[in-house]
């Protein structure tokens, strides 16, 4: 009678009401004996009852039970959809990541004129870099070691790519090579610390990750194993980033010549315990092409900028009076198998071992100066005042405002330098061409002048001359007319 009256009180609150069923126990219901623990008591899902009230679960999804005493446990139930939505959560990962976009960041290392620019191109299937032109051979291979990053939007299917591609131009042309690496290794920590200052700003936005993710190590195909250079490079550099060794210009070698190299660069990386980056496998089991792939390492790949049509097909290759190499072709070098390794199936391992592995290692070295080379921070280090963090990081910011705005007044000044002289030069060109105008309206106006004497002159003697026409012309008349007077008297 009191369910009852308890359901209808349910109905006038405009609640939805259910049955409520009482577990087989009968230690459910009613006080539980001391001995035996009381039972959990279920809420169920119920049909439509016959007044036309619906149940707890009329929308249709699935619901789990409800237990007193104990943490919910998964009930199927008959003619409901078995989805509550959480597998879901990967597709919202991808949603997001895609608005994001990714971020990568790519090392190439290797002497001048190993093809590092036409590899690039090669890989992401466009003309990233362009061919340089230069005057004289002192311009090309007269230049130091430097290090230049060129940021560059790709955009494939709707994903964005915001690649960075360092390249070292003058790397390993010296006669002495000696710290050639240092440019190297002072960029990469330079993005390391660039990061760690930007994760530990109390105001933190949108970090922008521009550290090293990948270094692709040209090695040049001698055919006779490493270089003292090239295993002093990767030695310094196998701890701060992921290394992946490639055998520029293959196609310079025979295939057992390639296989040889090939055999004596892994077996020197191995003697002088050089830790390059192993591609892991896509799963646990692994397949025979992932196999054949990781066999390949190091890489010899061919580059090429010239698009070639072989069998009604364009393609990308390098054409020789015994035929054609195609960069694409699997049977004539490794690009392939390098391209489909390096982005379309590990560039995220790439990215997560820079995170995880090479980061970490920096940044615990620099927190390590915290802690004053122990395991733990210190309480100095944790009783940072966050008002003086945010002192020092106006005082930063007002430091770079001001370097920035003494660069934009040393381009100010290079500018209005640069004006003034322009005005400079245009002053003197028109004071040039007004000298020679003015030279020309001189000679011009002594030549009328000149003209104008003549013409008077000219003009004078006319009229002396006609004059004295006049003159005897009115003497001859006179002269007929006393003539005429005097014959006409006689």
């Amino acid at each position: 009678m009191a369910s009852k009256e308890g359901h209808g009180t349910l109905k006038r609150l405009g609640f939805p009401v259910g049955s409520l069923k009482r577990s087989k126990n009968k230690n459910s219901i009613g006080s539980p004996s001391p001995t035996t623990p009381r039972a959990p008591r279920e809420i169920l899902p119920q049909s439509p009852s016959d007044d036309g009230n619906s149940s707890i679960y009329d929308d249709g999804s699935e619901g789990s039970s409800v237990v007193d005493g104990g943490p919910a446990t998964p009930t199927p139930k008959k003619g409901l959809e078995n989805y509550v939505g959480f597998a879901n959560l990967p597709n919202q990962v991808f949603r997001k990541s895609v608005k994001k976009g990714f971020q990568f960041t790519l090392m190439v290392v290797g002497e001048s004129g190993l093809g590092k620019s036409t590899l690039i191109n090669s890989l992401f299937l466009t003309d990233i870099y362009t061919s340089t032109v230069y005057e004289d051979a002192a311009a090309k291979f007269g230049k130091t070691m430097t290090v230049n990053a060129s940021t560059f939007e790709l955009k494939e299917g709707g994903v964005r790519l915001q690649l960075t591609v360092v390249d070292t131009p003058g790397f390993g042309d010296n006669i002495d090579n000696t710290d050639c690496w240092n440019s190297v290794i002072q960029n990469i920590e330079a993005k390391f610390e660039d990061y760690l200052n930007a994760e530990s700003r109390v105001n933190r936005t949108t970090v922008q990750d521009t550290r090293v993710h990948c270094c692709l190590y040209f090695i040049a195909p001698t055919g006779h194993g490493l270089k003292p250079l090239d295993v002093e490079f990767m030695k310094k550099l196998h701890n701060k980033v992921n290394i992946v060794p490639v055998i520029a210009k293959a196609d310079t070698l025979t295939g057992d010549e390639c296989n040889r190299f090939k055999q004596q660069i892994l077996k020197e990386i191995e003697d002088h315990q050089i830790n390059i980056y192993r591609f892991p496998p896509l799963s646990d089991d692994e397949s025979e092409n992932d196999l054949a792939a990781l066999r390949r390492i190091p890489f010899a790949v061919v580059g090429s900028n010239t698009v070639l049509e072989v069998g009604g097909k364009k393609i990308r290759g390098r054409k020789y009076p015994w035929g054609i190499v195609e960069v694409e072709n699997i049977e004539h070098c490794d690009f392939i198998a390098l391209r489909n390794l390096l982005i379309r199936t590990h560039m995220q391992d790439l990215i997560d071992v820079t995170n995880d592995v090479h980061y970490e290692n920096f940044r615990s070295e620099r927190l390590s100066v915290l802690t004053g080379g122990g395991n733990s921070i210190t309480s100095a280090a944790l009783n940072i005042n966050p008002m003086e963090q945010i002192e020092r990081e106006r005082e930063d910011q007002e430091k770079k405002l001001k370097k920035m705005e003494q660069e934009m007044e040393q381009v100010f000044e290079m500018k209005v330098k640069e004006k003034k002289k322009k005005l400079k030069d245009s002053e003197a060109e028109f004071n040039r061409k007004f000298d020679v105008t003015m030279k020309t309206l001189e000679q011009t106006k002594k030549e009328l002048e000149d003209k104008r004497r003549k013409f008077e002159e000219e003009r004078n003697q006319f009229d002396n001359s006609q004059s004295a026409h006049n003159l005897d012309s009115s003497r001859v008349a006179d002269k007929d007319k006393k003539k005429k007077a005097k014959g006409g008297f006689f």
